[in-house]
Parts: structure tokens; C-alpha cells; sequence
């Protein structure tokens, strides 16, 4: 549709998704700058709308920002007072001293947040600050100049046919154009994906790693809530042959995250990851917890998992790659906002010096290199063989190779007997044919602890104009039936935390109307046939407190 034309807005920089990464360059930037014209656009109705994090916040890059945040009245309520660590049997649990954890992983001086209050407040400071945020404003193609560069992004297209054609009511929408595009959009963003695919930017990295995280807010009996415990556990019902673990969190008002995570690697494509994460909900420990209690707020999303070695070149002709785009969660803490944060203070202040030297369009080497050298990269190389090992020799010989490796490194300096160990396949790769692998027989929701995934994702609070293309589209549309199906079981009817896909009468169906933009099937797809785009703005998950 390049004959459409559109208004343009020039500014300074433009920041594509307001999540912590987004917030943090954009309030940076001004706080260097008051005269910088500074745009952050958000595709979800407003800012937290799409955020789903655990969350234990290490409030490290926050108070690069703001010293004061406390004073300034910032959400974070809820300091961490007791950390558990259990592996399960299906009948029982072994807790694990805190005292043989690695340092990295004690909680103390992090706190329990809800992420979406903490964007929301981040939000109100960036405006105070002269940052103009615009909810609402999925950003669907970028633009390029003429020199191949990256010059800015097209935002806030409405009013499409389902066949891709202008309806009645169509808005083309806006170019915003600045001397750098800042993408935040998340894990996998549609945006991200391009750029690295176009520029090479992950030619001399490994290859990336994700998880399915799935979250439930309840609200529980007061005599079992414990403010300020966090709590994660391994083992079952997953076993001992696949990866991932759960997370318990207890908040204020009564209210716990529970959460469970299933690294996406795994092998068998009968493997149900929704399921796990109900079955789990019934193990007598967190039953326990959670009987009575009322189940409030549901979501998922993809979580990036590769680490240090998994994370691209970050900057690239124009722009560059912020936070979750560029992967930057520390798995065994199971914390990436702060490296997110600390992810928009490099970009901005790279942005903010080479635009005092007249520069625009170029390439800031001097965020590549402040990412990997300083707080973000600190804290992803010590834990950088976590993952690969856990992949290696499945959950407990990683547990303990793992565990072994960091408190080398922290003994050692940083150095490690394992070196730099390598990820191998990735996650879509990883999946086995179904002939080698049984069926999964999970029980049946019980309706009070465990729930359908469709009655579930209405607690997603997800909404799409069902009028509008599918934004989850099929490189070819033959290949889930002919392909899909007869050699994997069509896994997207599985591992789709949201009920996306099903097969219906020998067709493949996908009720994109579902989607809670995880981005699960862009990334474990066998066939890499699934691409996530966005949908229009103010689409998708709108939720509470998550």
C-alpha cells in the first residue's frame, strides 16, 4: 500500500512500546535534554495494558533514573521478606537451603510489583517531562531512507477489510519519522524481527531461546497470604526431562502471582504447556494455598531465555533494539526488567550524545558496546551457561551444573571451567516428530483450581475488531494440515496458551480474536509458518494489574 498517502511528524526519536525499556530511554533522553522531542508509541489501549511480567523487580535501573523513586511515590510496596526454593514430586517437595543458592539469586532489596502499575506510573513521570506518549498506536511497517537506514515507523493504521483492503472507515495512519527509532516492543516483536533479519544483526550471536510463561493473579484467604514471600519451585508436574518451574509470589491486598513457565525447547509435540500449569495448581503445596481463594486476572507470553550469548547486535542503521527485543532476561532470577530499564538509559544517552554531535541515522556503536560491558551485560554473562546446561543434561543435572558454574564465577571473577556453552538447535527446531513420543493424558479442569484455557483467557480481558486481517499470518497455508499435523499432532493447538488454532474438520483454524500476543507460535512452530504482526491499536490483552 505504498501509494497511500499519510501525514509525517518529524521529532528526535521515536520509541516503539511503552514497557520499561521504552519508558526508561524516553525519560532518560529528556532528563539529558529537555528540548529533545521525545515520541513513545504504545499498541496496547494504554500504557500496561500488555504488560505481564512475574514481577520481583530489582529496582537497580529505576534509581538510575530516579535516586528518589520512593519519594516520588513510585509502586513498589512490597519488599521481598522470605525466599523458598522447592523441587516437587507429585505428592511432596524438597526445599532447597537459601544458604547453597548462588548470591545472585537472593531476593533481598528486590521488591513484588505489579509491572503495568509501575509502567503507569513511568508513564505519568516521562509526561511530566515533555515525552508525548500515544496509546493505542500499533506501529504495522517501518520506513527506510535512502540510504537503507531505519528512519522511522508507520503508526495508528485503523479500518481495514479482512482481505487487507481499506474499509469504509479507513485511516491510513501517521508516519513518525525521527534521527533514531528505539524499538521496545517485547519478546518477538514483528518490528525487532525484521531488523535483524534485514541488517544480520544476529550473524555472530547464538540463537535465541524462549520460554511460555502463563500468569494468574488470585486473591486468597487471608490466613495463607504471606506479604512479601516468593517462592519458586521444579520438578513436577513437568518432571525431570523437560525445563521450567513456577513462581508464587504473594503481594499486598491479599493477592499472589502464581505462575508457571515451560521452556520452549521441549521435544515432545504432544506436550500441552497450558495444561502443566494447571496441573501444577494441584499439587497439595500450592492447593493448599490456593483453595477458596478466587482466581481474578489470567495472561501469558513468550519469555526470552537465551542469555548473553543469544543477544544480537543491538544497534543498527537508525535505531536500536531495547530490552525483551533484544533479549535481556536473566533466567535464573527470572528478572529482565531492570536489565530493560538499564537497556533505555545506554540507548538513550548513545542517542543523546551522537544528536549534540549532529548525527542521525547512523549506527550508535556506543550502546553496543555500553550494553554488553555494563550492567546488562554483567549480569547475563555469569549466568550465560544456565540455560544451555539445563538443555544439555535436563533440569536437575543443570540445577546442579548450573548452580556449580555461577558460584564459580562468583568466586572466580567471572570465569568459568564450562566457558561459553552453546545452545544448539532452537526452540522450533527442538520438536520431534509424534510417532516418537506418546500422547499426554492431563485430567480435566476441576473449575476451581484449574480452568479451560477459553474460560481462562476471558479473564485475559483480550479484545479484537474480529473485522479486520488476521494478524497472525501463514507463510503457507497448506503446511498445518499437510505437514503440521501428520508429523507433529499440529502442536499449535497445544502449545497456544489462548486457544488461537484448532484443527476443525481437516481444516486449520485460527481465532485470532483470542490472542494475548505471547508470540508463542512465531517462535515453536516446527515449520516456521506462523508470523505474529500486530494487530490494530488497542487491540489485544487488557490487563488489570499484572
Amino acid at each position: 500500500m505504498s501509494e497511500i498517502e499519510r501525514e509525517s511528524m518529524e521529532v528526535d526519536v521515536v520509541i516503539v512500546g511503552a514497557g520499561p525499556a521504552g519508558l526508561s530511554a524516553a525519560i532518560r533522553l529528556k532528563q539529558l535534554d529537555e528540548e529533545l522531542m521525545v515520541v513513545v508509541l504504545e499498541k496496547g489501549s494504554e500504557v500496561g495494558a500488555h504488560i505481564l511480567s512475574g514481577a520481583v523487580l530489582d529496582p537497580s535501573g529505576l534509581a538510575r533514573l530516579f535516586p528518589d523513586w520512593k519519594d516520588k511515590g513510585a509502586p513498589l510496596n512490597v519488599p521481598v521478606k522470605e525466599d523458598n526454593f522447592y523441587v516437587l514430586g507429585e505428592a511432596g517437595q524438597i526445599r532447597l537451603p537459601n544458604a547453597i543458592m548462588p548470591p545472585l539469586m537472593n531476593n533481598h532489596g528486590n521488591y513484588i510489583v505489579s509491572m503495568g502499575n509501575v509502567c503507569r506510573w513511568m508513564a505519568e513521570q516521562a509526561e511530566a517531562l515533555g515525552v508525548e506518549i500515544y496509546p493505542g498506536m500499533a506501529c504495522s511497517e517501518l520506513i527506510y531512507g535512502d540510504d537503507g537506514e531505519v528512519k522511522g515507523v508507520v503508526a495508528g493504521e485503523f479500518g481495514k477489510n479482512a482481505d487487507g483492503t481499506p474499509g469504509d472507515g479507513y485511516e491510513p495512519g501517521m508516519e513518525l519519522l525521527g534521527k533514531y527509532v528505539f524499538l521496545s516492543e517485547g519478546v518477538r516483536g514483528s518490528l525487532s524481527k525484521e531488523v535483524i533479519a534485514k541488517y544480520g544483526l544476529d550473524e555472530d550471536c547464538d540463537v535465541p531461546k524462549f520460554g511460555i510463561g502463563m500468569k494468574e493473579i488470585w486473591e486468597v484467604d487471608p490466613d495463607k497470604h504471606n506479604e512479601g514471600e516468593v517462592t519458586h519451585t521444579m520438578g513436577w508436574p513437568l518432571g525431570f526431562k523437560n525445563s521450567g518451574g513456577s513462581f508464587v509470589y504473594h503481594l499486598d491486598n491479599n493477592q499472589v502471582y502464581v505462575g508457571y513457565i515451560v521452556d520452549l525447547n521441549y521435544k515432545n509435540p504432544h506436550l500441552y504447556p497450558y495444561m502443566e500449569f494447571q496441573r501444577f495448581k494441584h499439587h497439595p503445596k500450592i492447593a493448599k494455598l490456593l483453595e477458596g481463594g478466587k482466581r481474578v486476572a489470567y495472561g501469558a507470553r513468550a519469555v526470552t531465555k537465551g542469555g548473553y550469548q543469544s543477544i544480537p547486535q543491538v544497534a543498527f542503521p537508525g535505531g536500536a533494539l531495547l530490552g525483551c527485543s533484544a533479549g535481556l532476561v536473566n533466567l535464573p532470577r527470572i528478572k529482565g526488567n531492570h536489565n530493560a530499564m538499564h537497556s533505555g538509559i545506554e540507548a538513550a544517552e548513545a542517542a543523546h550524545a551522537a544528536i549534540q554531535d549532529g548525527r542521525g541515522g547512523d549506527l550508535l556503536e556506543a550502546y553496543d558496546a555500553s550494553l554488553k560491558s555494563g550492567p546488562v551485560g554483567k549480569d547475563l554473562h555469569r549466568v550465560r551457561n544456565v540455560a544451555p546446561l539445563n538443555a544439555k543434561f535436563g533440569p536437575l543435572g543443570g540445577l546442579a551444573l548450573g548452580g556449580f558454574d555461577m558460584w564459580f564465577q562468583t568466586i572466580f571473577g567471572g570465569f568459568s571451567l564450562f566457558g561459553t556453552v552453546k545452545h544448539g538447535k532452537n526452540d522450533a527446531q527442538s520438536t520431534q516428530d509424534a510417532s516418537k513420543h506418546k500422547p499426554i493424558d492431563y485430567p480435566k479442569p476441576d473449575g476451581k483450581l484449574s480452568f479451560d484455557r477459553l474460560t481462562n483467557v476471558s479473564f485475559s480481558f483480550t479484545n479484537h475488531e474480529e473485522s479486520q486481517p488476521a494478524h497472525l499470518r501463514l507463510t503457507d497455508a497448506e503446511t498445518p494440515i499437510k505437514v503440521n499435523l501428520p508429523k507433529f499432532a499440529e502442536p499449535a493447538q497445544r502449545y497456544c496458551p489462548a486457544g488461537v488454532y484448532e484443527v476443525v474438520d481437516n481444516e486449520f483454524v485460527i481465532n485470532f480474536q483470542n490472542c494475548v500476543h505471547c508470540k508463542t507460535c512465531d517462535i515453536k512452530d516446527p515449520s516456521q509458518n506462523i508470523t505474529w504482526t500486530v494487530p490494530q491499536g488497542g487491540d489485544g490483552p487488557n490487563y488489570p494489574n499484572m
